[in-house]
């Protein structure tokens, strides 16, 4: 728990260094679960598979936008995904012409496993926590990342303060933007 002298400083200290810590062990773990499913599926197609069965159906500029990653990037990270049966192309139910990427059968059904095992994981990793404390940490960690992607689009950047004439500091304020991508990411 914190110390009640801690000065805002030793605070972020703490936070920068504990966020490192779960980037570094989140990465060995690969929060890949447990059981069969554990450690088959990399980052980024689970984050594709997930946005295409949470919102359905989409082209690459859509489900770019929706991530928050630029098209070319979407394009070469479903590329695997397709060849692999996980994705399928179709196309645009009302303009022929277009190409929607839809989570196929087996994506589905692929995703629903990592999905299990990856609960399963957070289970015994929380398993001596109260479900209120679980509930807290989820809010937290949406937030956390809702405020990581707000700073990453520009929302939450902040100039360094600026001296005015009277040897005061006038700041810009903070910007409110996008909520990034948090759901499905």
């Amino acid at each position: 728990m914190s110390n009640p002298t801690e000065t805002s400083t030793e605070l972020l200290e703490r936070l920068q260094h504990q966020v490192a810590l779960f980037a570094r062990r989140a990465e060995q773990t690969r929060l890949g679960g447990v059981g069969k499913a554990r450690n088959s599926m990399d980052r980024a197609a689970y984050l594709l598979l997930n946005r295409l069965d949470r919102e359905g159906p989409m082209g690459v500029k859509a489900l770019a936008e929706a991530m928050g990653i630029d098209s070319s990037t979407v394009t070469r990270q479903v590329a695997p995904l397709v060849d692999t049966g996980l994705v399928k192309r179709t196309s645009h139910p009302e303009d022929g012409r277009a190409v929607v990427l839809a989570l196929s059968p087996r994506g589905r059904s692929r995703l629903d496993a990592v999905r299990d095992s990856r609960r399963r994981l957070m289970a015994e990793v929380t398993d001596e926590w109260t479900p209120r404390e679980r509930a807290i940490f989820t809010e937290l960690l949406a937030r956390f990342n809702t405020s990581l992607a707000d700073w990453h689009t520009g929302a939450g950047q902040r100039e360094e303060p600026e001296s005015d004439e009277a040897g005061g500091t006038e700041g810009t304020g903070g910007a409110t933007g996008s909520r990034g991508d948090t759901q499905g990411a």
